[in-house]
Parts: structure tokens; C-alpha cells; sequence
């Protein structure tokens, strides 16, 4: 007997997702809804049912945290889970956004609260005080904004595109810390519709490569400032395997696919365009990180995605026959595709199981699994 238990995910139903790859996955039929997120964490605001223990993951850890956790994770983060594990499933376009370092989420959450600003005030920046790295490995392919692109291939597209209008643009990156001038100009840009209505004409019979992304944004957001946006941004079309990681500072939005998504367990998001909420111009200018990203994608080694934090790390399997797992930490052990079994809890895609601290189990069938755990 272990103390493996079954995982029920909890779904998130928001405009931008799919109508049918979640439930897909699931093996149930679409109701028209969007089903957008699949959630397997103890996130406060949706934990995992434990079905077969008549509680939720939160609960459970909160029971026993030394036992569950482990004595360096229960430590380190305070006796909680320190990461959401996802299936992200997106239809049409994300915000834009950036999120904060921990320090900068501290700050900015006590800044706030003091301030007494209700937490959910749309204006409200920080949710939390926590910060939020994320990495999407793709089950689809998955098309995404990830970093800026390096000023000269942007200098290049604008010059493909001989748009008048976005002449501002260019002069920017031509000039003194271009990416953080281009990017102020258009978030502050005093007359943006005509800038974003010739920018949507252009780019109208776009078919791939970056010029797609604007039309996507344009489609999915019609007249909004995050058009003009896209093109200072990495665009990339993620093969089913392939990752791309968002730390603190990196501009980005997903556009279409699906996905496993993983992130330190936090909700503070800051908003740049391809949305109608709240933008906060100061704060994105204080916390963005104005640096090139030459590639956008994040290697695995022997399938694990190593992060640069301390709260998560993921890993993909393809299990066929029986594969161990060890590992120190705390684990969340999602199905993807086929049938497994992780120790003795059976596992159908769309499902997961928590593994505790500390105990080695083998994952048997045939399929593939995404383990989540704690960083190294």
C-alpha cells in the first residue's frame, strides 16, 4: 500500500478556449462550453478532488505536510504545494502579458494591500505575493508569442511590411534602448486605431511566419493595441514535444494549440494588449524584461525541462512496459494519451495521480505521462 491517490482535474471555462480538445482528451462529449484549462494542483481557488479519500489535494497536504511534501519542499515553501500543473487547450488569443520576480511580487502585493485595493479589483495588479515562471510543452501543435525578437529582425519585418504608419516603430528601434522606446510608444501611442486598422489590412492574407501571429491577434482582438504588439515578439509554432518557458519579465501570449502548462502556483498577470482589461503602462515598464531572446525554445535533457527556479521542473514519458519513478519531491503524475498505472492507481488520460515525497514508484502500460516536481 503507498500513499499514491487519484487526481481529478478541475476545468476552467473561459471564452479564448477549445470546445472539444479537453473533452477529447477526457473522453466525454462537448456541451458548446469552452473548456479552456484542466487544473491538477492545490491551487486555493480550484484544488484537485482525491476522489477515493473524499477530499482535496490541499486538504490532504495540509494534514500531514512532512509526510506529503517532504521535509526540504515543506520547508522551503512554507507546507505547499509550490506549483500548478495544467492542460491548456486555446482556441483563440491570450492576453499579452509579463509576469513579476518574486521580489517585485512581494513588493507589489503588500504595495496594494496597504493601498486597500480589493483583490479583485480590475485594476488590482497583484493577486499574491508569489511570482509566476511558467513552461508549455505542447501536445499539439502550438503556436505562441515568446520574448522579443532581436531589434534587427524586427527592423527587417517592418521594412517587409512598408506600412507609413508604423514609421514610430521603426525610428524606436533605430534609437537609444530600443526595445523598452518601441514598446512605451505603443502602449502609449496617442492615436493607435488607425496605426492597428492599417496593420490589420496588411497582414489580412497572412498564412504563417510572424505575420500570421498579427493576423491571429488582429482576428481574436480587432482594433486593440497588442496588434501592434506582435510584431516586436518571437513568433513560434511549437511541434507536439517542444517547450517554451516564460520567466519573470518575458512578454508573451498563446495564440492556438493545446498543451501541458506548468508554473509556480501564483495568479499575478500584467497585461499588455489582445485584451479588454485593465493595463497598467508604470507597472509593465517597471517589471518587463527589455532583452532580445534569441531562441525562444527550452530544451529537455533525457525528457525532464530543468527550470531556473526552484518550484517546478517537468518532465515527459513514453511509458511502454514499466518505467520507475524517484524522485525527492513531491509529484503530480498526468496522462496524456493511452493507459497507465502509477503504482497501483490506475490512470486514463485527462487524469493524474500525487505521488508523495520521497517514494519510489513504477509507472506501467503503455502511454504518455507528464510528471510535474519539484525543481532541483
Amino acid at each position: 500500500m503507498t500513499g499514491v491517490v487519484a487526481l481529478d482535474g478541475v476545468v476552467r471555462h473561459y471564452e479564448w478556449g477549445s470546445r472539444t480538445a479537453i473533452p477529447s482528451l477526457l473522453g466525454v462529449d462537448a456541451d458548446g462550453q469552452p473548456w479552456a484549462e484542466l487544473w491538477f494542483g492545490a491551487h486555493q481557488h480550484d484544488p484537485s478532488p482525491v476522489p477515493d479519500r473524499g477530499t482535496t489535494l490541499d486538504a490532504l497536504l495540509a494534514s500531514d505536510p512532512q509526510r506529503h511534501l517532504g521535509s526540504t519542499s515543506a520547508a522551503r515553501f512554507d507546507g505547499r504545494l509550490p506549483y500548478l500543473m495544467k492542460v491548456l487547450a486555446a482556441d483563440r488569443a491570450l492576453s499579452i502579458q509579463v509576469h513579476p520576480t518574486l521580489e517585485q511580487a512581494r513588493d507589489g502585493f503588500a504595495r496594494e494591500e496597504a493601498q486597500g485595493i480589493p483583490q479583485d479589483a480590475p485594476h488590482r495588479n497583484y493577486k499574491d505575493a508569489n511570482h509566476k515562471p511558467e513552461l508549455l510543452c505542447a501536445l499539439t501543435p502550438f503556436d505562441a508569442l515568446c520574448g522579443f525578437r532581436p531589434v534587427p529582425d524586427t527592423i527587417d519585418l517592418l521594412a517587409e511590411l512598408a506600412l507609413p504608419d508604423l514609421g514610430f516603430l521603426a525610428d524606436r528601434l533605430r534609437g537609444d534602448d530600443p526595445l523598452r522606446a518601441a514598446f512605451t510608444a505603443v502602449l502609449e501611442h496617442p492615436d493607435i486605431e488607425p496605426v492597428v486598422a492599417a496593420l490589420t489590412a496588411r497582414v489580412a492574407g497572412a498564412a504563417d511566419g510572424p505575420l500570421y501571429a498579427t493576423r491571429l491577434g488582429a482576428q481574436d482582438a480587432p482594433g486593440d493595441v497588442g496588434v501592434v504588439l506582435t510584431l516586436l515578439l518571437n513568433y513560434v509554432r511549437l511541434a507536439p514535444g517542444e517547450a517554451i518557458y516564460l520567466g519573470a519579465g518575458k512578454v508573451h501570449a498563446y495564440l492556438r494549440g493545446t498543451g501541458v502548462e506548468i508554473m509556480a502556483s501564483s495568479d499575478n498577470v500584467l497585461r499588455c494588449g489582445l485584451t479588454p482589461k485593465h493595463i497598467d503602462v508604470p507597472e509593465l515598464l517597471r517589471i518587463t524584461d527589455f532583452t532580445s531572446l534569441a531562441d525562444p525554445l527550452w530544451p529537455a535533457v533525457g525528457g525532464r525541462f530543468e527550470m531556473p527556479v526552484h518550484d517546478f521542473a517537468l518532465t515527459r514519458i513514453e511509458v511502454d512496459g514499466s518505467t520507475g519513478l524517484h524522485d525527492d519531491g513531491p509529484c503530480i503524475v498526468l496522462c496524456t494519451s493511452g493507459s497507465v498505472s502509477v503504482g497501483d492507481v490506475p490512470v486514463r488520460p485527462g487524469h493524474a495521480a500525487f505521488v508523495p515525497a520521497g517514494e519510489a514508484i513504477t509507472i506501467t502500460g503503455a502511454g504518455e505521462v507528464f510528471v510535474a516536481s519539484t525543481g532541483r
